[in-house]
């Protein structure tokens, strides 16, 4: 499932192709077709993201909601536009470019109120400049839940997946089984301030990379991490391999229905 800077990077990418514009709206595949309908030659006046949710506003208060799950999959094309396939659940296009969209656990046609509810039910997003880590805090600091699986709780923090969620605790040593309310409010705050970096380079590079400078391929001399999700990282898919750092064996463990890694040795309880 795609984490939250990539649904901001397509928020971006939906904007820039067809922001402002008139758009032609269909569902070649036919479940959205009613909605499509309604859309056809409206105006894609704003978008949104927030966590793993992406919102496209249209006039009267019309927004497709959109969550990728675990086989969404949008792709851009420009003129000529070729004919859809019938797998397109919805295509907008105009004469310059269109994005298909296929797979998605769901897109849907809301009204403000319930876009409001989806906001409501979510927690802060990094990537959000109006959201910050204090409403975060209030929930994890009085929770006997894993640290691990509190940033994986979108209803705690909005976008973190598997990896940024691995990452970040690798990145500050922190054992992914403590307490939530064993943590620190200084170590909360500088997980919260660089899961807002980390993920804003996300954004920028289209790819995770979480290694500092001195820990890249290049300055200490090891090869290039070789992956389908891209990106250098320190404790990510790599269980059984040494650790970067202090060279202790990664680990890997389920937790909260997904494939935990951390190194024992840096990330202490």
């Amino acid at each position: 499932m795609p984490e939250g800077h990539t649904i901001h990077r397509l928020a971006a990418d939906y904007r820039e192709r067809f922001g402002g514009r008139p758009v032609r709206a269909s569902s070649p595949q036919g479940k959205f077709a009613d909605s499509a309908a309604l859309l056809d030659g409206s105006v894609l006046e704003t978008t949104e993201a927030h966590g793993k949710h992406l919102f496209l506003g249209f006039p009267r208060d019309e927004w497709v909601h959109i969550h990728l799950g675990l086989f969404g999959k949008v792709n851009f094309g420009g003129a000529p536009v070729p004919p859809p396939t019938d797998t397109v659940r919805l295509r907008l296009a105009n004469p310059e470019a269109y994005v298909d969209l296929r797979g998605p656990t769901t897109c849907a046609l809301l009204a403000d109120g319930e876009k409001a509810a989806i906001h409501d039910r979510l927690g802060p997003d990094p990537l959000r400049p109006a959201d910050d880590g204090e409403r975060a805090w209030a929930r994890v600091s009085r929770s006997r839940t894993t640290v691990a699986a509190l940033l994986m709780d979108q209803k705690v923090v909005a976008g973190v997946g598997n990896v940024y969620r691995a990452e970040v605790l690798f990145r500050h040593g922190i054992d992914p089984y403590r307490a939530g309310r064993d943590l620190t409010r200084r170590e909360w705050d500088a997980i919260w301030t660089d899961l807002v970096g980390l993920m804003a380079e996300g954004v920028r590079l289209n790819r995770i990379d979480t290694v500092r400078p001195e820990h890249t391929p290049e300055a200490m001399g090891r090869p290039p991490r070789v992956d389908d999700h891209g990106g250098e990282v320190y404790v990510y898919r790599r269980a059984n391999l040494p650790c970067l750092i202090c060279h202790t064996e990664i680990r890997t463990a389920p937790l909260a229905a997904r494939n935990l890694f951390w190194c024992p040795s840096c990330q202490q309880p």
